[in-house]
């Protein structure tokens, strides 16, 4: 009786984990149902998902048992299953979700135990799944207008696959769209600093955010300094630069700062232009301050003109000679032809308006 129940004893077992096996083999021959039948471009979506849902029944035995749950296929093709679903059922995202954990889990365990690499492609195409299905997730959340659920998903997505730069940007975009600054920031300085074509953009459009949206000066200044060691001939910032020295009227700083550079780079006529900029957004100031001054205070109204048409005249000097430079600077002929029309110097005004109507036409 030893021998026999012995016998009996090892037979439940060996017919426990074949069977066992067997499930892993009806869940390889769902994988095959669902290929066969994604072939057929008119195939119902619930078709295919009916196929992945029973493999991926089969994988839930597969693992629960311990003779089996050893078997890299096992766990790959739970994966593949469980990620492809992700991925196709795009109209319950919860349910993506769940099949996202399912397969990112699977994904873990196979490569524990597939330690011959047999299972690496099913692995490896599991893997894009998964990333696929996030970022499908983040697309969706944000056609929906749920920036704060596709901010997630896009996050998700630049963890699973760090060196994207798409996510990032689409992070930082949807991170944009809820006004979370901060997140918008993060996600696009890492964009930059993972040496996107879009770095120059990107840099501008935060120091918009810093200067317009959370009127931090400070900030915008130090992130217009680090922009500029990238991106040293972007004009427009160092305009800006210049604008806040001016506006915090401290106009010396800003006159230092592009003389500086006019000497380093004499023949730039928008070092020139920049330099004539100081004077006359004082003297555009000063005009508007001039208007709001009652029209019997004559001695008042005089002394702000005297003023203004001294910061004109320090001015002229520099538009001048980033026309010498480049004759066709259409930013000092447009400002030369407003000083000129304010001081109805006919003359002067219509020679250089002669020379803006030759520019091309843009």
């Amino acid at each position: 009786m030893k021998r026999v129940f012995l016998c009996i004893f090892l037979a439940g077992v060996t017919s426990f984990a074949f069977a066992q096996k067997s499930e892993v083999a009806e869940a390889k021959k769902a994988w095959g149902v669902f290929q066969f039948t994604s072939q057929g471009a008119t195939t119902p979506l619930a078709k295919k998902l009916e196929s992945l849902k029973t493999g991926l029944a089969h994988t839930d035995k597969a693992i629960a048992d311990e003779k089996s749950k050893v078997m890299p296929e096992a766990w790959s093709y739970r994966a593949l299953m469980a990620s492809t679903i992700a991925v196709l059922d795009t109209a319950d995202l919860a349910n993506a979700d769940a099949n996202i954990k399912i397969a990112r889990e699977a994904v873990v365990e196979a490569k524990k135990v597939d330690t011959k690499n047999a299972e690496k492609e099913n692995i490896a195409s599991a893997e894009v799944n998964i990333a696929n299905a996030v970022r499908n997730g983040g697309v969706i959340a944000y056609n929906k207008k749920d920036y704060k659920t596709a901010f997630a998903k896009f996050v998700q997505a630049t963890e699973i696959n760090p060196a994207d730069t798409s996510m990032y940007l689409n992070a930082g975009i949807a991170a944009r769209n809820i006004d979370d600054y901060e997140n918008t920031a993060k996600m696009f300085k890492k964009v930059i600093d993972l040496n996107s074509p879009q770095s120059k953009d990107l840099y501008s459009e935060l120091i918009g955010i810093k200067l317009s949206k959370q009127k931090d000066t400070t900030a915008g200044l130090a992130l217009i300094k680090e922009a500029l060691v990238k991106f040293p001939d972007n004009t427009d910032w160092i305009k800006t630069e210049t604008q806040i020295y001016i506006d915090r009227g401290d106009a010396a700083k800003s006159e230092q700062m592009l003389n500086a550079l006019a000497v380093k780079e004499p023949n730039n006529a928008s070092y020139q232009v920049l330099l004539g900029n100081i004077y006359f957004s004082q003297a555009l100031k000063l005009q508007n301050d001039r208007n709001k001054i009652d029209s019997k205070k004559v001695k008042e109204f005089n002394e702000v003109t005297t003023k203004m048409n001294g910061l004109l005249d320090k001015s002229l000097p520099f538009y001048k000679k980033a026309l010498d430079i480049d004759p066709k600077n259409s930013g000092a002929l447009e400002t030369l032809k407003t000083i000129y029309a304010f001081r109805n110097d006919t003359k002067n005004y219509d020679e250089i308006k002669k020379r803006l109507d030759a520019l091309p036409k843009q």
